[in-house]
């Protein structure tokens, strides 16, 4: 099993599909990455040698911010937003949605748990 930033890389997948593990690699980046270091996008990640996964270390670590800085960064970026009141800061203090979208219905994954108000009685 290669383990690339911390994260064990599943053995039976093709490698492309096992760099997207790595939080902060997507689809595009994985092929960038495997493009650069000239291995087969085709090749699973247990058939892969001990170069070719120091390559591939060598590469995610010069030219991608992935993992533990990663997130630190976008916390620090959210923490800004928050500290200097945006409106944007605004909708993560309060769990809203912050892109938009609407909240009187849906909004569910960003509210929670809906809350039933009593019905006004006439």
């Amino acid at each position: 099993m290669a383990r690339i930033a911390g994260v064990d890389l599943p053995n039976n997948k093709r490698v492309v599909i096992a760099l997207t593990y790595i939080y902060g690699i997507g689809r595009s980046s994985a092929e960038k990455i495997i493009e650069e270091s000239g291995i087969s996008p085709d090749k699973r990640v247990y058939e892969l040698t001990d170069e070719e996964i120091a390559k591939l270390r060598n590469i995610i670590e010069k030219n991608y911010k992935i993992e533990g800085e990663l997130r630190t960064e976008v916390s620090m970026n959210i923490k800004r937003l928050i500290d200097i009141g945006s409106y944007r800061g605004l909708r993560h203090r309060r769990g809203l949605p912050v892109r938009g979208q609407r909240t009187r219905t849906n909004a569910r994954t960003r509210k929670g748990k809906r809350k039933t108000v009593a019905g006004k009685k006439k």
